[in-house]
């Protein structure tokens, strides 16, 4: 007899970046293992931060869909989407996703009871919701943590006031001390929630499917298809366009390295953040910058094998709040990434200890400029090597969902 699981979540597929590419990908797995799941999400619209066709005339009000993995019943509720989020309108919108989607599960506490409700964080709040339908189906509570959002609020100085955010904290409090299972994607953000908790925390990190993103041969013959001579070093951010991000180093380093004309910047991806950036690229004349838009699923294997140094950015402020997701892609085809982390991150101990890319302080321009110049001057077929035998060995969806799903079954 088929397992029933419904999870919260506030991103889901067809997004493909973010929670939302890696909550369809878990989902996929386990209906295609076996469980009979639901899913309560909003329209999709990250990272463009805008209801996504064929979803923009239906944003205002509820969407019942039944086409996702064959059996799974997607339910999308609809928010508040923010052309340009603030601390202030991002709290409004996951406030609004909470709302609509408490209506969505009150009907859901009168249909077949599922076995395990699933809330992926963030947004945290809707562990509230988890805790309601586990405490009155009783039924099994899994907590997923993707990002410390309060911290990482606080930090970056999205919410000043401190009386909100000692709230804020104590919401999250009540969620993890009634979770039967919590979990996480990094040892860093593992060790700060069992801080908070004192439970055991699983680690669930992020994976990748290394059967869709490999390795290509012909890389100078996909640089003339995306417009670049085969004689340029191509030098790629894929990813959300955010303030997080913290991608002003890359135009700094693009005025260093302005006179060596085989190097380009491509910058391709959508958020809040790119129409600021654009603008400073074009205030300074950085003509060794390109921006695109985000590539369709079934071309990013191509562009990402199209890149000779692949760059994860993100500020000394974020530390271990995010592990960047984009990473795991970019090892799965054996590229170089150059990687913004400090030496106390778990993102540092993984990347230098297994020697699957080149390290640099954060919010260093000088120092991202040298490691970005060290990844095209000296061969960097080791960390090739590495970053596919680690993808293989340790990100693999089959082998991670695996893992998730005895620590699910053993729970019951």
């Amino acid at each position: 007899m088929s397992k029933r699981l419904l999870l919260i979540g506030g991103n889901f597929a067809p997004e493909l970046t973010g929670v939302g590419k890696y909550n369809g990908e878990m989902i996929g797995w386990l209906a295609n293992n076996g469980y009979d799941c639901t899913v309560i999400t909003s329209f999709p619209h990250y990272p463009q931060w805008k209801i996504q066709a064929p979803y923009t005339k239906s944003r205002y009000w509820y969407k019942k869909e039944t086409g996702y993995y064959g059996h799974v019943k997607v339910y999308r509720c609809p928010q508040y989407i923010p052309a340009r989020p603030s601390g202030g309108r991002r709290l409004l919108m996951d406030f609004s996703f909470a709302l609509s989607a408490s209506f969505q599960l009150l009907l859901e506490l009168f249909r077949k009871k599922a076995d395990f409700v699933m809330v992926v964080a963030p947004p945290f709040h809707l562990g509230l919701l988890g805790v309601l339908y586990s405490k009155l189906r009783k039924a099994t509570f899994i907590y997923h943590v993707q990002d410390l959002q309060i911290e990482a609020a606080r930090d970056l100085h999205m919410i000043s006031s401190p009386a909100l955010i000692k709230l804020l904290f104590g919401i999250e409090r009540f969620i993890l001390g009634r979770a039967d299972i919590i979990s996480s994607i990094s040892e860093g953000m593992i060790q700060k929630i069992r801080e908070k908790c004192g439970h055991t925390i699983t680690s669930f990190p992020n994976w990748v499917d290394v059967r869709l993103f490999h390795p290509l041969e012909h890389k100078q013959e996909i640089k003339t298809a995306y417009g670049f001579a085969s004689s340029d070093t191509v030098i790629l951010y894929a990813g959300a366009i955010g303030e997080k991000q913290g991608l002003e180093a890359i135009l700094h380093v693009a005025q260093q390295v302005r006179h060596q004309s085989h190097i380009k910047f491509l910058i391709c991806g959508a958020g809040p953040y790119r129409e600021k950036l654009h603008q400073q690229v074009h205030a300074q004349g950085l003509r060794n910058i390109q921006f695109r838009d985000p590539e369709p699923f079934d071309n990013f294997n191509r562009l990402l094998n199209m890149a000779d140094v692949h760059l994860v950015i993100q500020k000394a402020s974020a530390g271990d709040l995010v592990m960047p997701s984009k990473l795991t892609t970019i090892l799965a085809v054996g590229g170089v990434a150059v990687v913004t982390a400090n030496e106390h991150t778990s993102l540092y101990k993984v990347v230098t200890e297994n020697e699957i890319g080149i390290v640099v302080p954060a919010d260093d321009a000088g120092a991202l400029a040298s490691g970005i110049l060290q990844a095209v001057t000296k061969s960097q077929e080791h960390i090739t090597g590495n970053a596919r035998r680690y993808a293989l060995e340790y990100l693999s969806i089959d082998k991670i969902m695996s893992r998730m799903e005895d620590t699910i079954r053993a729970s019951t």
